[in-house]
């Protein structure tokens, strides 16, 4: 009499399926979470935030032509860039549209004698260092990292920053490299036909070297 098996015939594609699941789940989870990391959901790219002012930079920038300097006056000597101050807005608005509702925040902030309570766009890590100063003097202009501010109502983060975008930059920074004059120039290219030239000069000027040693970034 012919025995009968121990499991039935349909176990094998079960055994073989849970192992194939097993072994997707123990290499997609990873990358799965690994690209996630990598979305807006996380990096927060591309997505307008709210300031307790409307401060349109594409009034400002791109219409009025103000420099980035005159707001964010620390970014060429300390390592944040700064924000601008009440006194700083009022030294236009006390006279330019004085009354209007939009600056009502503005107006409290000065009656009540404190700061203008502006929302971060651009935050790093704490276990990263960064250095505005550090990049700016060094030819590193602010469209590279901002965008085209010019273009938009609300700031919102132009670059991932992430630790293999800045990689790239500290790896081959030459082609990121503008003349101190053209640091917060938003449209400015090199020369054409003279890209290369132009690269290497900066990059011997302002004794620029490819920086990846884990204490470059993380101190």
């Amino acid at each position: 009499m012919r025995q009968r098996p121990l499991f039935p015939r349909w176990s094998n594609s079960l055994v073989a399926t849970l192992v194939v699941a097993v072994v997707v789940l123990l290499v997609g989870l990873p990358v799965l979470l690994m690209v996630f990391q990598r979305t807006p959901l996380v990096t927060g790219r591309a997505r307008p935030v709210a300031q307790p002012i409307a401060f349109d930079h594409r009034h400002h920038v791109g219409d009025d032509g103000i420099d980035c300097r005159y707001c964010h006056d620390l970014f060429v000597r300390a390592p944040t860039a700064g924000m601008p101050t009440t006194a700083r807005c009022l030294g236009c608005h006390a006279q330019i549209w004085n009354e209007s509702p939009l600056l009502d925040a503005l107006w409290q902030s000065r009656t009540e004698g404190r700061p203008i309570a502006w929302v971060r766009v651009h935050r790093l890590p704490d276990f990263v260092y960064f250095d505005h100063s550090a990049h700016v003097n060094h030819g590193v202009g602010c469209v590279s990292c901002h965008g085209r501010v010019d273009r938009m109502a609300r700031i919102e983060q132009f670059a991932p920053l992430s630790m293999g975008w800045c990689l790239d930059c500290h790896r081959n920074p030459a082609p990121r490299l503008r003349p101190q004059s053209r640091i917060t120039d938003l449209v400015w290219r090199p020369p054409p036909g003279q890209e290369r030239g132009l690269a290497s000069a900066l990059m011997l000027a302002y004794d620029v070297r490819s920086l990846t040693r884990c204490t470059t970034c993380h101190r």
